[in-house]
């Protein structure tokens, strides 16, 4: 194997079980624990080895993947996967993946990739138009939130600030993702360079307390120049006031970043753009189709309403690439954004909304809010539950309240159920801090999640929360 090559049916063969593999899977997912964890020890000892000088029969090491690696993760695409946002992913963007990988698909530039360029061009479209942005609107997939929140900041920070950043200021609510905070620092800001204004009684940015710290900072010579506004926080599903934002940066001369991660998704649906409005007014936008557009990680969005802005800030001609840049139509997604070696995102949300369709898509959407607030109302209606943010684009958090109990009682209860259920493994769901209490909250993004999941989850946890 010295050509790092294997006979062609002995390809088909293995590849053949890897299908069988996955759609076991997706087949047998409920049946199998919402999440395992490993440990350090044992995983070391099942793994930790020197590099193999000579090569094995790879059945054998696909028996090892199966046996020592998979089975400790936790299966963000199980329907009873409550915790963080979970990732509910579809067969057919597993299979777009394959191809992707399997032809080495390089999506840099035009010449590597014309028809997969194509491909992210209307796919961009598609997302570009359902956020409601005009044609002027330039964008690409990305490996996530985390990356479309850094190249949309790295444009705010270039199109407002230019040489003069050492001044500038951001501005967020105490409940934005901590990608925000981790791009400014890379983008060379100080941290009191982002201002983290408290959130108000529904974990929103308060428009009063915005415009007083624009105030303060223009008073002292600073110059305010990005809101980051949230489009559904991980905490509550909660989403900033988003055309009052729009206002005042119009007013101040700000850009108006929105991190729709988690949220954006909601858009397909009548609820979910009502609680949006607003955001098409956004001058970029992070979307991530591996929640909930149920994609398979690896795949962000990044979207800038002045798509030219972009290119001023990411475009370079080396000369290694004299023979890339030829015609003005072409288009190369490594002028738009930091990586010149890039994957065929788009091939994956593209092939799913062509078999499945925007339709099924939305009654997902739906399903996943919906689930939401039925949890909601189980959790009120038990007497042992206070609701702490009602149910909002599919999440909802509370604590362990049953009346008579101490507060502090209450809240070591409620600390220690997120790991209960974990050891459990029948459901998981993570815990937070809202209010400076302990919160337990439910995600309920996946469209395969039942009824009986929902009701079911809540039952065992307070059979837990009693032992």
């Amino acid at each position: 194997m010295s050509s790092l090559s294997l006979p062609e049916e002995r390809m088909r063969e293995l590849g053949y079980r890897v299908v069988d593999l996955v759609v076991d899977h997706f087949a047998r997912l409920a049946d199998e624990p919402a999440a395992r964890r490993g440990s350090r020890s044992d995983l070391e000892a099942a793994l930790s080895e020197p590099i193999p000088e000579a090569g094995c029969d790879p059945d054998l090491v696909l028996d090892r993947v199966v046996r020592d690696v998979l089975p400790w993760t936790a299966r963000v695409d199980h329907p009873r996967f409550f915790a963080f946002v979970p990732s509910p992913s579809n067969y057919v963007g597993f299979l777009a993946d394959a191809l992707a990988s399997g032809f080495n698909v390089f999506a840099g530039t035009w010449l590597g990739a014309s028809g997969p360029a194509m491909v992210e061009l209307v796919t961009v479209g598609w997302l570009r138009d359902l956020c409601g942005f005009p044609s002027s609107t330039g964008g690409l997939f990305v490996s996530g939130g985390s990356m479309a929140n850094l190249t949309a900041l790295a444009v705010a920070r270039e199109s407002k600030l230019g040489v003069e950043a050492a001044r500038g200021v951001a501005y967020a609510s105490d409940q934005v993702h901590s990608s925000v905070v981790r791009a400014l620092k890379v983008l060379g800001l100080r941290s009191d360079q982002l201002r983290l204004l408290p959130a108000d009684d529904a974990f929103r940015l308060g428009i009063a307390d915005l415009e007083r710290a624009v105030a303060e900072d223009r008073a002292v010579g600073r110059q305010p120049f990005c809101v980051i506004a949230n489009a559904g926080t991980t905490n509550t599903g909660s989403v900033d006031p988003l055309p009052e934002l729009a206002d005042l940066c119009a007013a101040e001369g700000m850009w108006l970043h929105a991190d729709a991660a988690y949220g954006g998704g909601a858009l397909l649906s009548d609820r979910g753009r009502r609680a949006l409005a607003g955001i098409e007014r956004a001058d970029s936008l992070a979307l991530d189709p591996h929640k909930w557009l149920f994609q398979p990680f690896e795949i962000g969005c990044v979207l800038v309403r002045d798509g030219g802005l972009m290119a001023d800030v990411f475009h370079s001609r080396p000369e290694y690439l004299r023979d890339v840049h030829r015609a003005d139509e072409e288009v190369h997604f490594s002028d738009y954004g930091i990586q010149l070696t890039r994957g065929f995102r788009a091939l994956k949300l593209w092939m799913s909304l062509q078999v499945f369709g925007l339709g099924a898509f939305r009654a997902a959407v739906e399903r996943g809010i919906d689930n939401a607030e039925r949890a909601e109302v189980r959790l009120a209606e038990s007497g042992y539950w206070r609701i702490v943010a009602p149910a909002r684009l599919g999440t909802v958090a509370f604590r362990w309240a049953p009346r008579g109990v101490p507060d502090d009682e209450a809240g070591a209860v409620t600390r220690r159920l997120a790991e209960a259920s974990l050891a459990d493994g029948w459901a998981f769901l993570s815990s937070t801090i809202l209010r400076g209490e302990p919160a337990l909250r439910l995600c309920t993004l996946n469209p395969r999640t039942t009824e009986r999941d929902i009701l079911g989850t809540i039952d065992r946890l307070e059979r837990l929360a009693e032992t």
